[in-house]
């Protein structure tokens, strides 16, 4: 076992202490309206919002991150910032982006293995940049990097919805077992895709994410 995959282990560990537990990205407004009543249909959302928004986006991105870390363009790493953090379309999105992005770079100041994204000048970092920068840093090969941070959404998705509908634990497992699948050809398609090439277009994640800013009572951040 290599180095970089024990530090690739380690950035998609769900003990990472960034807070991503404690969102559902809209998936608990989902279970509250009844559009997710069971575990088809918390599949189905989540290997939608993979493939379509995460893979086809987020992930994106992300390979493009890596590349200018690899490169020390500091100047398209801000370019990229700024652009992912207004691709994200509700208050609650962009919110978590931020927080999770400037907990990972404060972790990894505190850690002091490298320089981190608040010491390279990025005081308020997305989460792709905080997260790709420690990836560069430790050497993972960027296939693997996005492989892994897609693994590590689907799995925080994966848990929301045991908790919220309520799942069994098996239930999760099964589903994780058919997302993960599929994460090899999403990693192996963002790694070389163009950022003229992007697609974002969930219109039904979109509005959920805005409801749960407002939803009554809850389990995930808003």
């Amino acid at each position: 076992m290599s180095p970089a995959l024990i530090r690739l282990l380690h950035l998609v560990s769900p003990t990472l202490p960034v807070g991503a537990y404690t969102y559902s990205q809209g998936l608990e407004w989902a279970v509250e309206t009844g559009t997710i009543k069971n575990e088809a249909g918390a599949l189905n959302w989540i290997s939608d919002c993979l493939q379509f928004g995460l893979a086809r986006f987020e992930a994106v991105y992300l390979a493009h991150m890596l590349a200018a870390w690899e490169h020390k363009d500091m100047k398209r790493l801000a370019e990229l910032d700024a652009e992912f953090v207004a691709s994200r379309e509700s208050a609650e999105l962009r919110a978590e982006t931020l927080q999770m992005g400037y907990s990972l770079a404060r972790l990894l100041t505190d850690l002091g293995c490298f320089t981190a994204p608040t010491q390279a000048g990025f005081n308020q970092p997305s989460f792709p940049l905080a997260w790709s920068c420690a990836a560069a840093a430790w050497s993972v090969p960027a296939h693997d990097a996005i492989g892994g941070y897609l693994w590590a959404w689907a799995e925080n998705q994966v848990m929301a919805a045991v908790k919220a509908i309520p799942l069994g634990q098996t239930a999760g497992q099964r589903m994780l077992l058919a997302l993960g699948e599929r994460i090899p050809q999403f990693a192996t398609a963002a790694a070389c895709c163009p950022l003229d090439a992007t697609a974002n277009f969930l219109p039904a994640f979109s509005i959920a994410s805005s409801r749960h800013e407002t939803q009554y009572t809850r389990l995930f951040r808003s």
